[in-house]
């Protein structure tokens, strides 16, 4: 029976003596094609090598399938995965998906209906791994691969808030774009903002830290090389949020895990900005009068346009760097006797110049960035993830006090209102820094190994404070020296953006736009891959901000994002939405 390869046999062919040299020489043949026609290939290949004598090396890739069978070659060599032996992990399922049969959840933070997406997919085969390197420990991991088309890559993906759920909608974008897919539930089950779980279980703090991603990209790699017959060539990693902290964990504890990762607005030094997500809280709750109801954050949003928009040379309703706005709350304070919602009372007023402050230690000094102005409005704003629809219902709230009752005082009545900023700072460091935090800013095992890593943040973000991010580049640059980091490290501020995406500036930077595969300086994934793989580092990147519903979406916004410390400066010339309308400087 003729066969045909799912994908390209290699011949490495080497002469021990070329014609008219001494030392030996190499012929890689590729081809995607029947065997006979590889063989005769190959044979023409040997003639002209002239070799008096040689070695011959073949690789497959993948499983050898009946011509024309379709899926039904893979099928018993995806089910055979049942049975692959993985260390301090097992696998519980194999099946083959053939295309657009893949059932699954809604999507993870919307809730959205995602049938229509799944049947997008092509056939592939889905693994799903148990791993228990401890014995408190249970993370669930799943890993798809493409039955044909299979770039050779690995696409780790990451989490968000406490994790505790998988990502289908990642993993279908992944696969179906030719990359075997990976992701995991951290080792828990549960929603998001649930730090339930936690509680008494100081191993799955660890798991849910760093060791979860760790153990999924193991058994990723190992699941890859029982159904391809070799591992990914190259692996990346993509995370943004608690994914961007995981994103960092990876690059400090684990170098040799990716070769590339990408890590968007980090919560990495997760200590601190849950301490600040609690003093925000008491900030805005303990005094009653000083919580700020989500009907003032339009005219809280617009106060702030008004005294800051235009200081970049264009009057957008985009502020290129918020931190030349120094817009002072107290202008908004209702006259005596008035409260509405176009004005603040001097409570909510006193309330919100801290959160922009951010929190202070007993001795007065700042203890972590606060939030800029410019990021209260909108669904992803302030309403959202600050102040929310009521006292205490926001999510930093949630992730605030389901932190530190489950993680830290190990009481799930914990109050909040008697945390004080010093003591729980410590508390917090010495019970989970070592597990939750990625502030190293030792990357020099990472970059020996030729990792790249490109950051970003947006700079209306009203989760984790954009300085953060700015402040752990800065500490790279100042601990491996500003030309070795620039060898291996970018960051880009993305103005405009909200909590890794949405906001008013241009938001997407992975190649919305259907041009994925074709476009590195759009997409930020391919930017990395071209890093990795050719040594092209990337430059000035174009974000877009599209409108329309699925299938109908146009772009209305392009802007360029400069390699921080430049920015995106105006020419006081041309259309403000088109990107040629803006040059980077770093002045």
């Amino acid at each position: 029976m003729v066969m045909m390869l799912a994908r390209p046999l290699w011949a490495v062919v080497t002469s021990l003596t070329g014609p008219g040299s001494s030392r030996p020489q190499t012929l890689v043949i590729s081809c995607n094609v029947t065997v006979e026609s590889f063989a005769e290939d190959l044979m023409i290949a040997l003639r002209k090598f002239h070799a008096l004598a040689f070695v011959v090396v073949c690789f497959c890739s993948l499983p050898v399938f009946p011509q024309g069978s379709g899926t039904t070659g893979a099928q018993p060599m995806c089910e055979e995965l049942a049975q692959l032996k993985l260390p301090s992990a097992k696998v519980t399922s194999a099946a083959l998906i053939p295309a657009g049969k893949f059932s699954g959840p809604p999507a993870v933070f919307t809730g959205q209906d995602l049938s229509a997406f799944y049947k997008t997919l092509p056939a592939f085969c889905r693994v799903l791994v148990q791993a228990m390197p401890t014995a408190d420990s249970d993370i669930k991991i799943e890993v798809w691969m493409p039955v044909s088309g299979w770039n050779g890559k690995l696409y780790g993906t990451g989490n968000g808030g406490f994790a505790g759920l998988i990502d289908h909608h990642q993993l279908g974008t992944a696969v179906s774009r030719g990359y075997v897919a990976a992701g995991t539930d951290a080792g828990h089950t549960g929603t998001p903002i649930d730090a339930a779980w936690a509680l008494g279980h100081p191993e799955k703090v660890i798991d849910f830290g760093h060791r979860g991603i760790h153990e999924m990209t193991t058994a990723a790699k190992a699941v890859a090389k029982g159904f391809y017959g070799r591992e990914p060539q190259r692996s990346y990693f993509f995370g943004c949020s608690d994914g961007g902290r995981e994103a960092l964990m990876e690059a400090q504890r684990y170098p040799e895990d990716y070769n590339g990762i990408v890590a968007g607005a980090p919560a990495n030094y997760w200590t601190a900005l849950l301490s600040t997500a609690v003093w925000d809280t008491q900030t805005l709750t303990v005094d009653p009068g000083s919580f700020i109801p989500q009907t003032k954050i339009p005219a809280i949003a617009n106060a702030v346009r008004a005294a800051c928009d235009s200081l970049d040379g264009v009057k957008d309703g985009v502020l290129n760097d918020p931190r030349q706005c120094k817009f002072d709350p107290s202008t908004i304070v209702c006259k005596t006797g008035e409260d509405s919602d176009n004005c603040l009372t001097a409570k909510q007023a006193a309330a919100l110049k801290a959160i922009y402050a951010g929190p202070k230690d007993s001795q007065g000094r700042t203890a972590f960035p606060g939030y800029l102005p410019s990021a209260e409005e909108g669904p992803g704003g302030w309403g959202t993830w600050i102040t929310g629809p009521a006292p205490n219902k926001s999510l930093m709230a949630f992730f605030g006090t389901g932190f530190f009752s489950n993680m830290v005082y190990g009481k799930a009545d914990w109050d909040y209102k008697t945390f004080t900023w010093d003591a729980g700072l410590a508390a917090a460091e010495q019970k989970t820094a070592g597990a939750l935090n990625a502030t190293s800013a030792d990357l020099s095992a990472f970059n020996m190994r030729g990792g790249k890593l490109i950051l970003y943040h947006g700079w209306n973000d009203p989760a984790i404070p954009a300085l953060n991010t700015i402040n752990y580049y800065q500490e790279v640059t100042r601990a491996m020296g500003q030309q070795t980091a620039d060898g291996f490290v970018r960051l880009y501020m993305v103005p405009g953006m909200q909590h890794c995406g949405g906001g008013p500036g241009a938001d997407d930077i992975f190649g919305g736009d259907g041009e994925a595969d074709k476009n590195p300086k759009k997409d930020i994934r391919l930017a990395l891959e071209q890093w990795v793989e050719n040594n092209v580092a990337p430059g000035t990147m174009i974000a877009t901000k599209y409108a329309g519903s699925e299938g109908e979406r146009h772009a209305v916004m392009t802007r360029p994002l400069c390699p921080y410390p430049a920015s995106a400066q105006y020419k006081q010339t041309g259309d403000p939405a088109d990107a040629a309308s803006f040059a980077c400087s770093k002045k």
